[in-house]
């Protein structure tokens, strides 16, 4: 695969060998759609081979968004159907291990509302830069399966557990102050100032020596790959909630933009 074979990330070079990579759907957030999905699995092997490349920036296209979750219709597709969530399982799991196992530093630049496949880039990078007004939220537990996708593998060791647990079993919203005073993110700074901050971190790793640096990523990534089982245990989990009743109402509830009657929450009689 190509830089050109890409239809929703653009790829801008700067200096000193650090390419930018844009979530490119600002007409809806830069919601992840089936072929933005499957992009994010295959864009680091690609930027990774790339010997122009030393470092990695993301963000999102736009003021209002780094990638504000999945298309709802595509979401919908999966409710139920058992075939299109082994597709988005695998998809899903791709994503994770294919940005561990990528030697080259990822900077994010995360310029307004992450969700979902979105906040897993966002908060996998091995910096990342947040807007102080940007809003996060794992998101899963309020579309009514478990918070699969990266959260398990990463919140943990970024946040500690007692946040984890609490921000993962809520997808209560959290802001760029708070997202930095928990540890979530690197560092915090107003919107102007995201992405010429992510971009002057990238210039300052793609200075340094690039297989020191390279080294250091991979084994600070092995605290994730330690998780690996953890990890493949919430993405299945979340996976079989879109099989189950409280998806359908999760999904309904969003589109309604109304409070969620889970069946899972009814009391019996």
């Amino acid at each position: 695969m190509n830089y050109e074979d890409f239809q929703y990330i653009r790829f801008d070079r700067h200096a000193d060998g650090v390419l930018q990579c844009t979530l490119n759907r600002p007409e809806v957030m830069n919601a992840t759609n089936a072929r933005l999905h499957w992009e994010l699995t295959q864009l680091w092997a690609v930027a990774d081979a790339d010997p122009h490349t030393k470092v990695i920036v993301v963000t999102g296209a736009g003021d209002r968004a780094f990638s504000a979750g999945g298309d709802l219709a595509w979401v919908e597709e999966m409710i139920g159907n058992a075939e299109a969530v082994a597709v988005v399982m695998k998809e899903a799991s791709d994503i994770v291990y294919n940005m561990l196992g990528c030697r080259k530093p990822i900077v994010t630049a995360i310029n307004g509302t992450a969700v979902g496949a979105g906040l897993a880039v966002a908060l996998l990078a091995d910096v990342s830069i947040m807007a102080e007004t940007a809003r996060i939220t794992d998101g899963h537990v309020k579309l009514g399966v478990a918070a699969g996708d990266h959260a398990a593998i990463v919140w943990p060791i970024l946040c500690g557990m007692a946040k984890a647990k609490y921000y993962l079993m809520t997808a209560d919203f959290i802001d760029g102050k708070d997202a930095e005073r928990i540890g979530l993110v690197s560092f915090c700074t107003p919107q102007a100032e995201v992405l010429p901050r992510a971009l002057a971190v990238a210039a300052k790793l793609a200075r340094g020596s690039q297989t020191a640096i390279q080294a250091t990523k991979k084994s600070l990534n092995n605290w994730m790959r330690l998780a690996g089982p953890i990890f493949d245990n919430a993405l299945a989990m979340e996976m079989l909630g879109f099989l189950g009743a409280d998806a359908r109402e999760g999904l309904d509830a969003t589109r309604g933009k109304r409070a969620p009657d889970f069946p899972s929450a009814r009391l019996p009689g």
